[in-house]
């Protein structure tokens, strides 16, 4: 249903001959589009798109040729870090998000894998284990170092982690004082005070980011019981007109309709759920 609405097809529309949508992961210089590979990668997987739709067919190969030195990324090239982990990094996890068994992108995720494994391999983070496995495996030249806390190496090492390693990660995550960056800027082990909020929106993408690990459910069951406790008389949910930020909502068409809004949250949040309770079975 989704797929087929205003929204899918406005991103849709954008994207270029090659497979992308301008910058790669910025926004910060001029481009004739109003949005980034990134951003329309992101909105077309909540709207529902699979590696099995054209559009993301072409992407993935446009990234793989990126990712293999065919093509580059348009972006500028930062300094902040050595760019050439950091766009190794980003092109391997959207690739991974909907395709597994590129061997390339899995190569990556493999020596990212290694690393966050020496870093976490004494039950807890050990930065300087961290860094010595980065500087090996990875190679930088100059530049920060890229935390384990981001979007990138929480998505690209879900399924690649031994249970052990797998677990004190998990509970890591779970308990820093600012989330995981470019996700959710605060503690996940305390859900917002209020569902009806952009915020919990956000929130809830980390949750769904951290569900993609065999062993969320176990800890993750306050989340789960957080948004039960929250769910409406009428057995649905309702996040709220404030909960659009054209990111994770609206995905209808519109939220003209309360019906409508409440359709969207419950999807979204049943999903969730039932992946939770799966999890810890």
């Amino acid at each position: 249903m989704y797929k087929e609405g205003k929204w899918a097809s406005q991103i849709i529309a954008l994207q270029e001959e090659d497979g992308k949508w301008g910058w790669f992961h910025s926004l910060s210089q001029f481009y004739n589009s109003p949005i980034t590979t990134e951003q329309a990668l992101r909105r077309l997987q909540i709207l529902g798109f699979t590696i099995e739709d054209e559009c993301i067919q072409k992407a993935v190969q446009y990234m793989n040729d990126c990712l293999i030195g065919k093509k580059m990324i348009p972006d500028r090239r930062e300094k902040v870090h050595d760019w050439d982990v950091f766009t190794s990094l980003i092109l391997s996890t959207w690739i991974r998000r909907f395709k597994r068994g590129n061997r390339e992108a899995d190569s990556v995720a493999g020596k990212w894998a290694e690393v966050i494994t020496r870093g976490f391999q004494t039950g807890c983070y050990n930065r300087e284990e961290y860094i010595s496995a980065y500087q090996k495996v990875l190679k930088p030249c100059g530049g920060r170092i890229l935390e384990p806390y981001s979007f990138y190496q929480v998505s690209i090492v879900s399924d690649c982690l031994d249970s052990r390693i797998e677990e004190t990660y998990l509970d890591y995550l779970i308990h820093r004082e600012t989330g995981i960056y470019y996700i959710y800027g605060s503690r996940i082990s305390c859900p917002p005070p209020d569902l009806r909020s952009r915020n919990a929106s956000s929130y809830l993408g980390a949750i769904e980011l951290l569900a993609d690990y065999k062993h969320a459910g176990a800890h993750l069951g306050f989340a789960a019981d957080w948004l039960l406790d929250n769910r409406k008389e009428n057995g649905m949910w309702d996040m709220g007109a404030a909960a659009k930020d054209n990111l994770y909502f609206p995905l209808s068409d519109n939220w003209r309709s309360e019906k409508t809004r409440e359709f969207d949250c419950t999807k979204r949040v049943n999903e969730l759920v039932s992946r939770l309770m799966r999890h810890s079975q």
